[in-house]
């Protein structure tokens, strides 16, 4: 039985991270990393943590799930009226962070927020199931209500409004983009020794630098 909480740890033995094996544009290899996570049926690979931070510089984070990436950036969907959708409206700059515990692997990303356009929320929405765009009207996200009933009586509500109907998409609701300038690899080392590469934009291209574990 473990003690402590300080008693948890284990050795990092599985891979190495190496300047010669990566793909000299980040987003590639993260591509890579992802494909792996996929290919290992790790559970929700595209689960991220999100940190913003208000415009007084109070920071706030949760898991929301990746929906998109090329070399725009890394995209997701959510509420603009949420929490975290006011706080991107003032202070319009993020961090991600990937953990993929079993192959003992982290991906950190740093940059600027956009809102995607308005076609591509389009796209994302109505690709979504039916219960879940009516899911998008009926939560007021962020919002205090007095309890479960409320939402269960939006839903059946739209339910009804909407039977054998197109749900449109609501106005508040719609993708942001974090736009990297530095996406750091970590590939978990034995004796916390790990392997840290850190690449950071440089106009159009990459630096990659060795960081210290």
């Amino acid at each position: 039985m473990i003690s402590s909480i300080a008693d948890l740890r284990k050795d990092y033995t599985k891979e190495t991270l190496n300047e010669s094996d990566v793909d000299p544009n980040p987003v590639q290899q993260f591509q890579r990393w992802f494909d792996q996570a996929v290919k290992a049926e790790l559970p929700e690979p595209n689960a991220m943590t999100l940190a913003t931070a208000s415009k007084d510089g109070i920071p706030a984070a949760r898991i929301v799930l990746l929906k998109a990436v090329d070399d725009r950036g890394f995209t997701f969907f959510t509420n603009y009226n949420s929490n975290k959708g006011k706080e991107l409206e003032a202070n319009p700059q993020a961090a991600l962070v990937f953990l993929w515990t079993e192959l003992e692997r982290q991906v950190r990303i740093v940059g600027r927020v956009e809102k995607v356009t308005a076609e591509e929320s389009d796209g994302y929405f109505f690709s979504r199931p039916h219960n879940s765009r009516l899911g998008a009207w009926a939560s007021e996200q962020s919002e205090i209500i007095p309890n479960r009933d409320v939402l269960e009586q939006r839903l059946a509500t739209l339910k009804v409004e909407y039977e054998n109907q197109e749900v449109p998409r609501p106005p508040h609701w719609g993708g942001f983009r974090v736009i990297p300038h530095e996406i750091e690899f970590w590939q978990g080392r034995s004796s916390r020794l790990h392997d840290r590469l850190l690449y950071c934009r440089q106009g159009e291209n990459w630096t990659i630098e060795r960081m210290s574990p």
